[in-house]
């Protein structure tokens, strides 16, 4: 049996696994462009800003293995809890899914990050499952400072989807890293997904305390370009600024496809906007 028929018999077949928290700039509203845009033939897949990690969750059994990474502390450490300990932390959650009112969420917000890294990860879920809009947002201090959701029942534990997260993680590899650290070859995908470039609508692009610069979108540029001389295949999303279309013009196939904003405050504002889909195949 190949790698790709035990892992579609494994998983697929019990329950479709998704994207175990919310994550600003998820891609699942935009999932049908990206599946548009992917290589035919993938060997490896690699993600190195994995947030919610929607794309990997759609072509998982695509590929021979996956290599996620970011360099969210919490979320890298949540990703190794499920992948290895999914039924401990399911318990920790059940309790936190019994407990949940408004003063609790403020108490669980004002603790520091915990050593054990189950219970963190119970935290981290609990907290992006309850909070505004699933907006993860730190404070100069690193602090998580997200006010608290109006939600009436959320589900804080998703056993089914968790337990299915799990076995499909087995076959990727987890690191909290620089996007700059990963080793694809050649017939290899990446996605890169980072924080986007700010335009006039109200981007948010503060995931961890330092943000991402042009520096930093500069930076990933390079990298892409070292990549494609490699003969690995790259695909990025971004922002549908002038800056972003500025410095990939010359080397990438740049596409732009619509994506709605729905982190704004007010409704009226929360409407589709275009942002760019990048391509270097």
């Amino acid at each position: 049996m190949t790698l790709n028929n035990f892992l579609s018999s494994d998983v697929k077949d019990d329950i479709k696994p998704k994207p175990f928290v919310k994550w600003v700039g998820g891609k699942r509203s935009i999932m049908t462009e990206l599946l548009k845009h992917i290589p035919k033939d993938i060997k490896n897949y690699y993600e190195p800003f994995v947030g919610g990690g929607a794309l990997f969750f759609e072509i998982y059994n695509m590929v021979n293995f996956s290599y996620l990474s970011d360099l969210n502390v919490d979320l890298i450490i949540t990703y190794n809890v499920i992948k290895g300990n999914s039924e401990d932390l399911i318990k920790h959650l059940k309790k936190y899914q019994i407990k949940h009112n408004k003063e609790y969420y403020y108490y669980i917000r004002s603790m520091q990050a915990l050593e054990d890294p189950i219970n963190n990860s119970a935290r981290f879920i609990y907290l992006m499952k309850t909070c505004y809009n699933g907006l993860y947002r730190v404070n100069k201090k690193n602090e998580f400072n997200t006010p608290i959701g109006s939600y009436e029942n959320p589900a804080i534990c998703d056993e089914e989807n968790l337990l299915a997260v799990s076995k499909t993680l087995k076959y990727a590899d987890i690191k909290y890293t620089d996007f700059t650290k990963i080793t694809p070859s050649k017939g290899d995908f990446v996605y890169f997904d980072p924080p986007y470039h700010p335009t006039k609508d109200d981007s948010f692009i503060k995931y961890v305390s330092n943000g991402f610069t042009e520096k930093d979108q500069t930076r990933l540029r390079d990298f892409a370009l070292d990549l494609s001389r490699n003969g690995i295949n790259v695909m990025i999303s971004n922002s549908d600024s002038d800056f972003i279309i500025d410095i990939y013009k010359k080397n990438f196939t740049i596409n732009k496809v619509p994506a709605p904003r729905v982190v704004n405050c007010k409704a009226d504002k929360r409407q589709s906007v275009f942002e760019t889909l990048i391509t270097n195949y």
